[in-house]
């Protein structure tokens, strides 16, 4: 029997009055990217936690590869690398330090240490900085930093908690080309982020969290079709706005028209044909169009389609 990578079966956690995790069950398979997203504290993190075995839940179990993590967590720390949100501070420490010092407590053996060391600054690109004190590292630098950490025992599954968190656009960029790189090596990836763009490039699916319950989960394609049933198009025209807006409401398969200060996103029936008509009608018209694009559902479309907004 061939099981997922990650299987995470009714677990549920509370902190006193608070039901932090509630009968959570999903599961990854090996080279697949899956974001995890939800409002603040719907309970991401401490999920994070106890599959990276640093939390106990309450009830419930977490398999990977078919085996519990809870039963045989020595086991489980071998194959699992958790990158939490924030580095910590190590004054006096430089890079290759501090990755000798975690490879240490991963019991590597003196040459496969070297080895793993030599191999993890290489795939972040800091082999030219080993000898960098860490307080001087640039936020993106400290992520790589954290990242090479996480991969020193070379762990099949990776549980990445908001890793792009004040990142500069570049280095949000290169960041995700790191974790596109280990999918593609056969390792499982669980990433949580506030960057829902960032999700939107790098993952294959997606978990919806509210509350601590699942709300949707599933591929992307597939969570997209669901609740884009009619495609999206921005429309923007130099006439008068409300011209358009009566022209667009009335136009076959227009199923919504929503004003924004400049122009409409419409909700449209139709396929690629259809929508040619309709910008061609509008060119016809005379409404001189000036913007005219065609939205794919995104995962901040699908935030707000599956959530409530409500925390706890």
């Amino acid at each position: 029997m061939i099981h997922p990578l990650l299987e995470v079966k009714n677990l549920s956690k509370s902190f006193s009055n608070v039901h932090a995790v509630r009968d959570l069950s999903f599961r990854i398979e090996a080279g697949q990217i899956w974001g995890f997203i939800g409002p603040n504290g719907a309970g991401k993190t401490t999920t994070m936690r106890i599959c990276s075995t640093l939390e106990l839940p309450d009830h419930g179990d977490v398999l990977l590869d078919g085996a519990s993590i809870l039963a045989d967590p020595n086991r489980a720390h071998r194959r699992i690398g958790f990158m939490p949100d924030a580095l910590g501070v190590y004054a006096d420490t430089t890079i290759e330090e501090y990755l000798d010092f975690f490879a240490r407590a991963s019991k590597l053996g003196f040459e496969h240490r070297k080895e793993r060391i030599a191999s993890v600054l290489a795939f972040t690109d800091l082999t030219d900085l080993r000898e960098r004190m860490m307080d001087s590292l640039s936020k993106g630098m400290s992520q790589r930093l954290c990242l090479a950490k996480t991969l020193l025992h070379d762990p099949d599954l990776l549980i990445l908690d908001e890793p792009a968190s004040g990142l500069d656009p570049r280095a949000r960029v290169e960041f995700r080309e790191l974790i596109r790189a280990l999918a593609d090596q056969g390792k499982g990836v669980l990433i949580s982020s506030h960057i829902l763009s960032e999700l939107s490039e790098t993952c294959d699916g997606v978990i919806v969290l509210e509350r601590g319950r699942l709300v949707e989960e599933g591929l992307v394609d597939v969570l997209t079709e669901k609740i884009a049933k009619h495609q999206l198009l921005y429309i923007r025209c130099m006439s008068a706005p409300k011209e358009l807006e009566l022209a667009l409401m009335e136009y076959p398969g227009i199923m919504r028209v929503s004003p924004d200060d400049k122009g409409f996103t419409v909700d449209f029936d139709g396929n690629e044909d259809a929508i040619a008509s309709l910008l061609q009608s509008l060119v016809e018209r005379k409404f001189r169009p000036v913007e005219f694009q065609w939205r794919q559902v995104g995962l901040e479309e699908m935030f707000l389609n599956f959530t409530e907004g409500t925390v706890q």
